[in-house]
């Protein structure tokens, strides 16, 4: 059968509802500056769903700084892959600054998160090694570990009893084998907002001989004293062995950091081939980074400016009955019990009737049976935000006890 009639004829979980749900469930468009309060469908919205976590996409200082830069070198500037043709010395410079921060000898830059973490675990692990990684990993872990050539074991999600089975597993073959172990977790799991069990996995490497990998995608620039990660917050700092930081998220912008050892860090540099055959990160998001790293170290109120609206929003919806689950982080995820057609009546009556903007997930990301409303709070939302938000829920709760969603034909003229 021909591969495109394949592909058309099956469009995928997704796919299968893109003529309905593409533009408002789907690939919707948030318009206006980046704050929380932006634009949807000529409306204004209040916005719990960007991972603008300390408001840096639009801090003034910021702006600034990614003007001048795009002005002074452009975005083609440097030309190449770093390897070739694509070295500066700010470039360098990033990545000292980034690996002083997070507690490593040295760090290598990435184009992007998603594509980072795969060619990471591609390059560390031959078919040799064994990788024992958490269930609820981030699909770019996932990625990354459908590349490797040897043998890989889950663990069900922070559950160590079950992580040292498979670790007993992955020391039996590697015994034979000769290779190494790999275990991967993220800092904070972006969906449920729970930590990964960094301390309980470290203390581990007293009976098991393994590496730690840890994604800290949601971590770096939101958790610990200074900002500097999930690991700071867990007083683990040097039980970390490979540090995987993004900038997409605390940082607002775009690419993404490995922090190690020198020697390793030496090994990738040479060795990933989504970095070796790639372009260099355009200088405009270098010395954009570069300002943006240096406002989370000199200002510490922007993360007790987001922790005081997290705390507020967090405190509040417990307070007002709300199940938010174990979340230990600023991701606050509000559990609710119910299908996809009561999830679907949920997005519109939020975003009709309360104008509020928020991330929906429904089964397979969830089990069936759960609504799970994922709250993104941030630095430059306010106690108002907070308040109304909690008020609206209220009353989204008591139509779905009372069976309305259930009931209501959905009204395709919203959309």
């Amino acid at each position: 059968m021909d591969i495109f009639e394949r592909r058309v004829a099956n469009l995928g979980p997704l796919g299968s509802y893109a003529h309905q749900a593409d533009g408002y469930f789907m690939f919707p468009k948030l318009e206006g500056e980046i704050s929380n309060r932006m634009i949807f469908r000529g409306k204004e919205m209040l916005v719990w769903s960007l991972n603008n976590y300390l408001g840096l996409a639009n801090h003034p200082e910021v702006r600034e700084v990614d003007a001048q830069a795009a002005k002074e070198w452009g975005l083609a500037y440097p030309m190449g892959a770093r390897m070739m043709s694509g070295q500066t010395k700010y470039h360098e410079q990033l990545e000292r600054e980034l690996a002083a921060f997070v507690g490593k000898e040295d760090a290598f830059l990435l184009n992007f998160g998603y594509q980072g973490m795969i060619s990471i675990i591609d390059s560390l692990v031959d078919r040799k090694d064994v990788i024992v990684y958490d269930y609820e990993a981030h699909a770019c872990i996932i990625d990354g570990v459908r590349l490797h050539l040897g043998k890989r074991f889950v663990y069900p999600h922070n559950n160590i009893e079950n992580l040292k089975i498979q670790l007993e597993r992955a020391r039996k073959i590697t015994n034979e084998t000769g290779g190494g172990i790999l275990v991967i977790t993220e800092g904070v799991y972006g969906m449920t907002g729970d930590q990964g069990k960094l301390k309980e996995i470290v203390e581990l490497k007293k009976e098991y001989d393994f590496r730690l990998l840890v994604d800290d995608a949601h971590g770096f620039g939101t958790m610990g004293k200074t900002g500097a990660g999930t690991h700071e917050e867990q007083g683990v700092m040097d039980g970390v062995d490979i540090y995987f930081g993004t900038f997409a998220k605390a940082m607002a912008g775009i690419g993404a950091f490995v922090a190690t050892k020198a020697n390793v860090v030496d090994f990738l540099r040479h060795n990933m081939r989504s970095q070796t055959f790639a372009k260099s990160l355009p200088m405009p998001f270098v010395i954009g980074s570069l300002k943006r790293l240096d406002l989370i170290r000199k200002h510490p109120e922007l993360k007790e400016n987001l922790w005081k609206i997290v705390n507020a929003l967090q405190s509040g919806l417990r307070e007002a009955g709300f199940n938010i689950g174990n979340t230990q982080s600023p991701v606050t995820p509000v559990i609710l019990q119910g299908g996809i057609p009561e999830a679907t009546q949920i997005t519109v009556d939020l975003r009709v009737n309360h104008s509020i903007f928020c991330s929906i997930v429904t089964y397979p990301v969830v089990p069936k049976g759960v609504i799970l409303l994922r709250l993104i709070p941030t630095a430059i939302h306010t106690m108002k935000d907070v308040e109304y938000t909690i008020n609206a829920y209220k009353e989204v709760r008591k139509k779905l006890q009372d069976g309305v969603y259930a009931n209501e034909v959905f009204d395709a003229s919203v959309l």
